[in-house]
């Protein structure tokens, strides 16, 4: 369980710790790695997520991946995806594509999380063991893309039939990622939380 109160911990440079995980990731790991340092350009690492994603292509397997990544000023988000051979270029390839958001732009945080068996929540395992079960949803914004949520505006009375037009929301949704215990283990969920707790508080004092 966190504690609120706690100090914030000392920073630490974790590349290393990112290489070794795209390593036993095994999808191209040099790829990924030189398109994310084009990004990165020299910085120190704070924290990362990184999430392997297969999908499905008739009857072959495609992979796909994600990086999230934070230094002291940006943070860096990186796909990279595999593609079949076509009529452009005759054999399998990949492709990747990075995006350095400076923290100042950083203008959403957004965890939604699903907490199985909630009344004995932080009963077992200690202090810095990963979270079981469940899943988080981490949505970041930084004014590139807005979702438009409309639906018909109702009224108190219920015979009411006048059109009262609609109501609707604007939220920011530039990234979405979606980490869950069954597909990524404790560990991922564990992840995700702390470099969303990482982020949050990067982005205060920007």
């Amino acid at each position: 369980m966190r504690d609120l109160n706690a100090p914030v911990p000392e920073l630490v440079d974790v590349a290393s710790d990112l290489r070794d995980a795209i390593d036993r990731c095994g999808y191209y790991p040099d790829v990924v790695t030189d398109s994310l340092a084009v990004a990165i350009a020299g910085e120190p690492i704070r924290a990362f997520v990184l999430q392997h994603e297969p999908t499905f292509d008739r009857d072959e397997v495609r992979r796909h991946i994600t990086i999230l990544a934070l230094t002291p000023s940006r943070l860096i988000v990186g796909h990279t995806d595999e593609h079949a051979a076509d009529d452009l270029i005759r054999a399998p390839y990949a492709s990747t594509s990075t995006e350095a958001i400076p923290l100042n732009r950083v203008n959403a945080v957004v965890v939604n999380r699903v907490v199985p068996n909630p009344a004995g929540y932080g009963a077992a395992g200690g202090k810095g063991e990963p979270v079981a079960g469940g899943e988080v949803v981490l949505t970041i914004g930084w004014g590139m893309v807005n979702r438009i949520d409309l639906e018909p505006a109702v009224c108190a009375d219920p015979n009411c039939e006048a059109d009262h037009g609609y109501t609707g929301s604007v939220a920011a949704d530039d990234i979405s990622l979606r980490i869950s215990a069954a597909a990524d283990g404790p560990a991922g969920i564990q992840q995700v939380l702390d470099f969303a707790s990482a982020l949050s508080f990067a982005t205060t004092s920007r």
